[in-house]
């Protein structure tokens, strides 16, 4: 919901609208921003890079294997209120920027975790932030979960414009923005395969885009549609009209190739037919008006929302939730795309996305496969693999409407591909809970995330896990679902870890852990480790 909506919903049953400010203590003794025109070390948007690698180098790591191993806690920071923590923060020098479910802003300290400053946009806020050094100063980018997407200036957080991407009611921004020379390039996805499920809902008309918007003032330079125009092709057996095609949302962050003038995006299925062919494909714009240059199209017919499921009409939902990955440190420039399917693809950048070798890592399913991300560096590629499972639910508390929870034992599993040839280096299973509880599962669909020698990978399971980039093995594990005790005096808990992977920043190690979805374990926190 909007902002709006929730006071309007907290004024009905009786509760203050508006949220408390953070506590005194809370905030820093300074409370100003400090960023470097050329800031030393960064994490900054989904990646480091715009290519994707979710890689941290050595000098920007700051940590060796040996050090990992030794990891701590430093602090906990909680979002309050909130019942998931799906953001992933964004870093530059020592200012820490993270959204929030409650659509909150957090300008932290990146050692202490202190408050500096807070925004409240009107809706969810899911993506990574992207920083962009414009005229003179620091623009935060960024979208939220009702289709608006907004800059702010980092070092006080104050709108500076704000604008509505998309129309259409349904629309959402989850995948993180990417900016180059000027322009910010927007992905747009949507709520509208949910909504379908409801017989009363005219299914479907939102269609899956990118926007370029000038950073400057949030112009638009051009926009471009995945799907064509729906028009009316029947109705429902509720009476209802039918439209498509629709879908082919972009639910991760675009991959910029300056070389040769591209942006590579990863699409959603068709949530009404007809099928379309940039449906479940990768896709080239041209980065100057939008057009597409080529596409490749991996699961052709997949037509999938609520109106479809288990009718024989239903395709296999197998979206492309993570971002497409560019290498050009080898012999042969490849992009990599993982699919919901479990199979994993490289792909040829100078023969219009050619595929050069395929591996399959996972069994896929709706919820199946590789979900949010994968990384490499520039040798191996490491992709984690949700592959969920659901069991009966015993139902204990009426208010509870859930009939299926998470099984406790299937699901998850690493695995390293050799770039050059797509082979398989290694693989570890996903790791059975030790206490079976509800939402506890060993599924890995959150992002990965690699620095020289060592692999993070969260777990359903609540687990953080760092893994030898060589073998596989188990370097160093902390169960996050658990309750915290809070620097900004918030009741803190973990739970889940799905979405965001691991940020790691000079010597720190940065995960949020709660994810209430898929029937994961709730929870606020956004977790700081640092080795002793």
């Amino acid at each position: 919901m909007s902002l709006a909506e929730r006071e309007v919903v907290a004024k009905y049953i009786g509760t203050a609208g508006g949220d408390a400010p953070p506590p005194a203590t809370a905030f820093c003794r300074d409370r100003g921003v400090k960023i470097a025109a050329n800031p030393k070390v960064q994490w900054n948007g989904w990646s480091p890079g715009t290519d994707n690698w979710r890689y941290q180098p050595a000098d920007a790591a700051g940590l060796s294997l040996d050090a990992v191993k030794g990891l701590k806690l430093k602090w906990a920071f909680a979002f309050d209120g909130d019942l998931t923590a799906f953001a992933q923060p964004t870093i530059l020098d020592n200012q820490l920027f993270v959204g929030s479910a409650g659509g909150v802003i957090h300008a932290l300290d990146r050692e202490t975790g202190c408050v500096r400053w807070e925004y409240e946009a009107s809706g969810p806020v899911r993506t990574s932030i992207v920083a962009v050094r414009e005229g003179g100063r620091y623009v935060l980018l960024f979208g939220d979960q009702i289709g608006t997407f907004y800059a702010l200036d980092a070092a006080n957080g104050k709108l500076l414009w704000k604008k509505r991407v998309d129309e259409h009611d349904a629309a959402r921004l989850t995948g993180a923005a990417v900016a180059y020379d000027g322009t910010v390039y927007v992905p747009v996805a949507s709520w509208e395969e949910n909504r379908a499920s409801d017989p009363k809902y005219a299914c479907c008309t939102m269609r899956g885009s990118v926007v370029a918007l000038r950073v400057r003032d949030g112009s638009q330079v051009w926009k471009s549609y995945m799907v064509g125009e729906p028009k009316q092709t029947g109705t429902n057996k509720a009476g209802v009209a039918k439209y498509g095609p629709s879908g082919a949302p972009i639910w991760s962050a675009p991959t910029l190739d300056r070389k040769r003038g591209v942006l590579y995006v990863a699409t959603g299925d068709n949530y009404s037919p007809p099928a379309t062919e940039l449906s479940d494909a990768v896709v080239a714009l041209d980065l100057r008006t939008g057009a597409v240059k080529w596409s490749r199209q991996f699961t052709p017919g997949d037509t999938f929302s609520g109106a479809c499921t288990g009718t024989p009409e239903c395709g296999p939902d197998f979206d492309f939730g993570s971002s497409v990955m560019l290498v050009e440190s080898g012999a042969k420039p490849v992009l990599v795309a993982g699919q919901k399917s479990g199979l994993v693809y490289g792909l040829d950048p100078d023969h219009n996305g050619e595929t050069l070798w395929q591996l399959r890592v996972g069994k896929g399913s709706t919820n199946g496969g590789v979900q949010w991300g994968m990384a490499t560096d520039g040798q191996n590629v490491y992709a984690a693999v949700s592959d969920i499972a659901r069991v009966a639910r015993k139902r204990t508390d009426l208010a509870d409407l859930r009939d299926r929870d998470v099984d406790p034992n299937i699901g998850g599993g690493l695995t390293a591909i050799r770039l050059s040839d797509g082979g398989k280096l290694w693989y570890t299973p996903g790791h059975r809970c030790e206490t079976p509880k509800p939402g506890c599962s060993p599924a890995q669909p959150s992002a990965v995330t690699a620095i020289p020698g060592v692999v993070f990978s969260g777990s359903v399971d609540g687990h953080l896990r760092a893994y030898s980039s060589e073998d596989g093995k188990v370097l160093w594990d902390f169960d996050t679902a658990r309750e915290f005790q809070t620097v900004n005096g918030v009741k803190g808990n973990g739970g889940s870890i799905d979405g965001p992977g691991a940020v790691v920043v000079k010597g720190m190690v940065f995960v949020n852990s709660g994810y209430s979805r898929q029937a994961g374990m709730p929870g606020n926190v956004l977790l700081a480790f640092k080795a002793e």
